[in-house]
């Protein structure tokens, strides 16, 4: 990461390409929940990674966008590769481990924090005031939603591995952002998804996957790998080149509000005040990083 270059960048139309990023990313859950009966987790987030970078190595090689071997540092392009898959594994294990509520708060929560702290220490993007009100904001709505009446239970060790998902998460976007500084959008995510695939294809050995014989299976990983995957990175990487990497990150937070607002709407699934208060409150914290500004400091990451 020490070979990232430090830049500081526009961020005219980025903060809506992270919001479309985010708000596909929100349907996965909703997706998953059309998947038939006996699916593996651990198998569709593995197909959602190959099914993506297939799509992205397909545009990138119809654009002639890739170049040469040698054009590429794969020191970075492997860390992002590495921790694209370790925030795959670390989240859903974390879940596993503490909880639905407590791993989605640390992590999520997490993950801006690292973002404004590597963005900080990697590429001088000093956050501002701004963005740590709509951060806090953010966080504090994530927590009232996913703690929106489930049980607690928390385990160190799943503390330990939703931090890591949060790190992982901050850290391949910071990466990210350096590589697209020397290669189109469509390169860089084509080949860092597709390590990203071969990395995790060991989880397929041994799994069951009689289900994706299934034409409801094979809906729900096209939809999870062109739309929540391809697209959505297509989009996410356009607006990293115009934001700095704490603001990405925070407008990732966008995410779960989607998921909770399609479980009302598409699931049918009751939300008590207290996480229609953490949906109110994301909202509010997006709002504040999208309005339309006054001038800003040179290089604040707001």
């Amino acid at each position: 990461m020490a070979e990232i270059q430090r830049t500081h960048p526009t961020t005219s139309g980025g903060h809506w390409f992270i919001l479309g990023a985010a708000l596909l990313w929100g349907t996965t859950g909703t997706a998953q929940a059309f998947a038939p009966a006996g699916f593996d987790p651990k198998v569709i987030g593995a197909l959602r990674l190959l099914v993506g970078g297939i799509a992205l190595l397909i545009l990138a090689l119809y654009r002639r966008e890739l170049g040469r071997l040698s054009d590429w540092s794969w020191r970075p392009v492997l860390l992002a590769a590495a921790f694209m898959a370790s925030y795959q594994l670390c989240f859903f294990a974390a879940v596993a481990k503490t909880g639905v509520a407590v791993g989605t708060i640390v992590g999520i929560g997490s993950a801006p924090i690292a973002g404004g702290l590597l963005g900080l220490i990697f590429r001088g993007e000093k956050p501002s005031r701004r963005w740590l009100t709509a951060t806090v904001l953010a966080i504090v709505g994530c927590s009232l939603l996913s703690l929106g009446g489930e049980e607690i239970a928390v385990d160190p060790l799943g503390i330990l591995l939703a931090v890591a998902a949060g790190v992982s998460y901050a850290a391949y976007t910071l990466i990210i952002k350096g590589l697209l500084e020397r290669h189109s959008p469509n390169a860089v995510m084509a080949v860092v998804v597709c390590i990203g695939a071969i990395m995790l294809s060991p989880l397929l050995a041994g799994c069951d996957l009689n289900w994706l014989l299934q034409p409801r299976a094979i809906g729900v990983v096209l939809h999870l790998g062109l739309a929540t995957m391809a697209l959505s990175y297509w989009l996410f990487v356009r607006g990293l080149q115009r934001v700095p990497v704490a603001t990405a990150v925070t407008l990732s937070l966008a995410e779960p509000m989607t998921a909770a607002t399609l479980g009302i709407l598409v699931l049918g699934e009751q939300l008590n005040f207290q996480a229609f208060l953490g949906i109110g409150l994301i909202f509010a914290g997006l709002v504040v990083l999208v309005v339309k500004r006054r001038t800003s400091r040179h290089g604040a990451a707001a």
